[in-house]
Protein backbone atom coordinates (compact mmCIF):
# COMPACT_ATOMS: atom_id res chain seq x y z
CA UNK A 1 0.00 0.00 0.00
CA UNK A 2 1.01 3.60 -0.54
CA UNK A 3 0.51 6.00 2.35
CA UNK A 4 0.63 9.73 1.75
CA UNK A 5 1.06 12.14 4.66
CA UNK A 6 0.84 15.92 4.76
CA UNK A 7 3.83 18.19 5.30
CA UNK A 8 5.65 19.47 8.36
CA UNK A 9 3.87 21.78 10.82
CA UNK A 10 6.77 24.17 11.43
CA UNK A 11 7.46 24.56 7.71
CA UNK A 12 3.76 24.93 6.88
CA UNK A 13 3.36 27.81 9.33
CA UNK A 14 6.56 29.53 8.21
CA UNK A 15 5.58 29.20 4.55
CA UNK A 16 2.19 30.80 5.19
CA UNK A 17 3.65 33.71 7.17
CA UNK A 18 6.35 34.44 4.59
CA UNK A 19 3.85 34.06 1.73
CA UNK A 20 1.74 36.78 3.34
CA UNK A 21 4.71 39.15 3.00
CA UNK A 22 5.38 38.36 -0.65
CA UNK A 23 3.85 40.29 -3.51
CA UNK A 24 1.60 38.02 -5.55
CA UNK A 25 0.40 34.43 -5.36
CA UNK A 26 2.34 31.80 -3.44
CA UNK A 27 1.38 28.13 -3.75
CA UNK A 28 2.08 25.30 -1.32
CA UNK A 29 1.43 21.67 -2.16
CA UNK A 30 0.87 19.11 0.61
CA UNK A 31 0.43 21.81 3.26
CA UNK A 32 -0.37 20.35 6.66
CA UNK A 33 -3.99 21.16 7.53
CA UNK A 34 -3.71 20.72 11.30
CA UNK A 35 -5.40 23.04 13.80
CA UNK A 36 -2.20 25.08 14.26
CA UNK A 37 -1.86 25.71 10.52
CA UNK A 38 -5.56 26.52 10.16
CA UNK A 39 -5.17 29.03 13.02
CA UNK A 40 -2.32 30.60 11.06
CA UNK A 41 -4.40 30.92 7.91
CA UNK A 42 -7.33 32.36 9.88
CA UNK A 43 -5.08 35.00 11.46
CA UNK A 44 -3.73 35.97 8.04
CA UNK A 45 -7.29 36.34 6.74
CA UNK A 46 -8.04 38.73 9.60
CA UNK A 47 -4.99 40.73 8.51
CA UNK A 48 -6.46 41.12 5.03
CA UNK A 49 -4.60 38.30 3.27
CA UNK A 50 -6.56 36.19 0.78
CA UNK A 51 -6.23 32.44 1.34
CA UNK A 52 -7.66 29.65 -0.83
CA UNK A 53 -7.50 25.99 0.18
CA UNK A 54 -7.92 23.28 -2.45
CA UNK A 55 -7.74 19.51 -2.20
CA UNK A 56 -4.01 19.28 -2.87
CA UNK A 57 -2.72 22.83 -2.51
CA UNK A 58 -3.07 26.16 -0.72
CA UNK A 59 -2.79 29.58 -2.36
CA UNK A 60 -1.96 32.79 -0.55
CA UNK A 61 -2.17 36.18 -2.23
CA UNK A 62 0.50 38.18 -0.44
CA UNK A 63 0.16 41.89 0.26
CA UNK A 64 3.88 42.67 0.42
CA UNK A 65 5.95 43.79 3.37
CA UNK A 66 3.88 45.86 5.81
CA UNK A 67 0.83 45.35 3.59
CA UNK A 68 -1.55 43.98 6.22
CA UNK A 69 -5.00 45.61 6.10
CA UNK A 70 -7.17 45.34 9.19
CA UNK A 71 -9.66 47.17 11.37
CA UNK A 72 -8.86 48.79 14.69
CA UNK A 73 -9.12 46.74 17.89
CA UNK A 74 -8.22 43.56 16.02
CA UNK A 75 -7.84 40.31 17.96
CA UNK A 76 -5.80 37.41 16.58
CA UNK A 77 -6.54 34.00 18.12
CA UNK A 78 -3.51 31.68 17.90
CA UNK A 79 -5.36 28.71 19.38
CA UNK A 80 -2.82 26.24 20.74
CA UNK A 81 0.03 27.25 18.44
CA UNK A 82 3.14 28.63 20.15
CA UNK A 83 4.86 28.74 16.76
CA UNK A 84 2.18 31.03 15.35
CA UNK A 85 1.89 33.13 18.51
CA UNK A 86 5.59 33.90 18.67
CA UNK A 87 6.39 34.14 14.96
CA UNK A 88 3.56 36.43 13.92
CA UNK A 89 4.75 39.05 16.42
CA UNK A 90 7.86 39.52 14.27
CA UNK A 91 5.69 40.45 11.28
CA UNK A 92 3.81 43.14 13.21
CA UNK A 93 6.72 45.53 13.75
CA UNK A 94 4.99 48.16 11.56
CA UNK A 95 1.44 47.67 12.90
CA UNK A 96 -0.05 51.15 13.17
CA UNK A 97 -2.83 50.28 15.61
CA UNK A 98 -2.93 48.00 18.62
CA UNK A 99 -3.46 44.28 17.99
CA UNK A 100 -4.46 41.81 20.69
CA UNK A 101 -2.92 38.34 20.56
CA UNK A 102 -4.80 35.56 22.34
CA UNK A 103 -4.62 31.79 22.61
CA UNK A 104 -6.29 28.86 24.32
CA UNK A 105 -5.87 28.11 28.01
CA UNK A 106 -2.74 26.00 27.46
CA UNK A 107 -0.96 28.53 25.23
CA UNK A 108 -1.88 31.36 27.61
CA UNK A 109 0.24 29.71 30.31
CA UNK A 110 3.40 29.68 28.20
CA UNK A 111 6.17 32.26 28.56
CA UNK A 112 6.42 34.77 25.71
CA UNK A 113 9.24 36.86 27.15
CA UNK A 114 11.87 35.07 25.04
CA UNK A 115 10.25 36.79 22.04
CA UNK A 116 8.78 40.00 23.46
CA UNK A 117 12.03 41.18 25.06
CA UNK A 118 14.13 41.18 21.85
CA UNK A 119 11.23 42.52 19.79
CA UNK A 120 10.90 45.50 22.10
CA UNK A 121 14.49 46.38 21.21
CA UNK A 122 13.30 46.98 17.63
CA UNK A 123 10.99 49.66 19.01
CA UNK A 124 7.73 47.75 19.40
CA UNK A 125 5.40 48.34 22.32
CA UNK A 126 4.15 45.14 23.94
CA UNK A 127 1.86 45.00 26.95
CA UNK A 128 1.42 41.73 28.82
CA UNK A 129 0.74 40.50 32.32
CA UNK A 130 3.37 38.02 33.56
CA UNK A 131 4.76 37.65 30.00
CA UNK A 132 1.80 35.50 28.95
CA UNK A 133 -1.10 35.79 26.53
CA UNK A 134 -3.18 37.76 26.00
CA UNK A 135 -0.85 40.56 24.99
CA UNK A 136 -1.21 43.84 23.14
CA UNK A 137 1.29 44.79 20.44
CA UNK A 138 1.76 48.06 18.60
CA UNK A 139 4.48 48.58 16.04
CA UNK A 140 6.61 51.61 15.25
CA UNK A 141 7.12 53.63 12.09
CA UNK A 142 10.87 53.09 11.85
CA UNK A 143 12.00 49.88 13.61
CA UNK A 144 15.74 49.82 14.22
CA UNK A 145 18.09 46.91 13.71
CA UNK A 146 19.49 45.12 16.77
CA UNK A 147 22.22 42.76 17.90
CA UNK A 148 20.96 39.83 19.95
CA UNK A 149 22.35 36.71 21.62
CA UNK A 150 19.74 33.94 21.60
CA UNK A 151 20.85 31.58 24.38
CA UNK A 152 17.97 29.11 24.69
CA UNK A 153 18.27 27.33 21.36
CA UNK A 154 14.74 28.44 20.44
CA UNK A 155 13.97 28.38 16.72
CA UNK A 156 10.77 30.30 17.43
CA UNK A 157 12.63 33.16 19.12
CA UNK A 158 15.27 33.24 16.38
CA UNK A 159 12.63 33.27 13.64
CA UNK A 160 10.58 36.04 15.22
CA UNK A 161 13.69 38.22 15.36
CA UNK A 162 14.54 37.34 11.75
CA UNK A 163 11.06 38.30 10.56
CA UNK A 164 11.32 41.65 12.33
CA UNK A 165 14.84 42.21 10.97
CA UNK A 166 13.59 41.97 7.39
CA UNK A 167 11.63 45.18 8.05
CA UNK A 168 14.09 47.02 10.30
CA UNK A 169 16.47 49.73 9.08
CA UNK A 170 20.08 48.61 8.87
CA UNK A 171 21.54 45.18 9.55
CA UNK A 172 20.51 42.89 12.41
CA UNK A 173 23.03 40.49 13.95
CA UNK A 174 21.91 37.34 15.77
CA UNK A 175 24.18 34.98 17.65
CA UNK A 176 22.00 31.94 18.24
CA UNK A 177 22.45 28.68 20.07
CA UNK A 178 22.00 25.77 17.67
CA UNK A 179 18.36 25.07 16.79
CA UNK A 180 16.24 24.07 13.79
CA UNK A 181 17.02 26.05 10.65
CA UNK A 182 13.70 25.94 8.75
CA UNK A 183 13.53 29.73 8.51
CA UNK A 184 17.11 30.14 7.30
CA UNK A 185 16.50 27.61 4.53
CA UNK A 186 13.28 29.32 3.42
CA UNK A 187 14.97 32.74 3.42
CA UNK A 188 17.84 31.40 1.33
CA UNK A 189 15.35 29.78 -1.07
CA UNK A 190 13.70 33.19 -1.48
CA UNK A 191 17.12 34.83 -1.93
CA UNK A 192 16.56 37.22 0.97
CA UNK A 193 19.52 39.23 2.32
CA UNK A 194 20.64 36.75 4.97
CA UNK A 195 23.98 35.11 5.67
CA UNK A 196 24.63 32.32 8.17
CA UNK A 197 28.05 31.45 9.57
CA UNK A 198 28.08 28.14 11.42
CA UNK A 199 30.21 27.76 14.53
CA UNK A 200 30.55 24.73 16.80
CA UNK A 201 27.79 25.62 19.25
CA UNK A 202 26.21 28.71 17.71
CA UNK A 203 25.18 30.20 14.39
CA UNK A 204 25.96 33.80 13.47
CA UNK A 205 23.12 35.25 11.40
CA UNK A 206 23.26 38.58 9.59
CA UNK A 207 20.07 40.02 8.09
CA UNK A 208 19.61 43.20 6.11
CA UNK A 209 16.36 45.04 5.54
CA UNK A 210 14.61 43.94 2.37
CA UNK A 211 12.18 45.82 0.15
CA UNK A 212 10.28 42.90 -1.36
CA UNK A 213 9.80 39.14 -1.16
CA UNK A 214 9.02 37.08 -4.22
CA UNK A 215 6.09 34.65 -4.05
Amino acid sequence: KKIEIEGDKSLSIRWALLASQAIGKSVSYNLLKSEDVISTLNCLKKLGVKVKIFKNKCEILGLGLNGFKYKKNLTLDCGNSGTLGRLILGLLVHSKSRIKITGDRSLSKRDFSRVTLPLQQFGLKILSKRNNLPLIIKGCEKPKSISYFEKKGSAQCKTSIMFAALKANGTTFIKAKKSRNHTELLCKHLKLPITVTRKKNTDLIKIKKTTSIKP
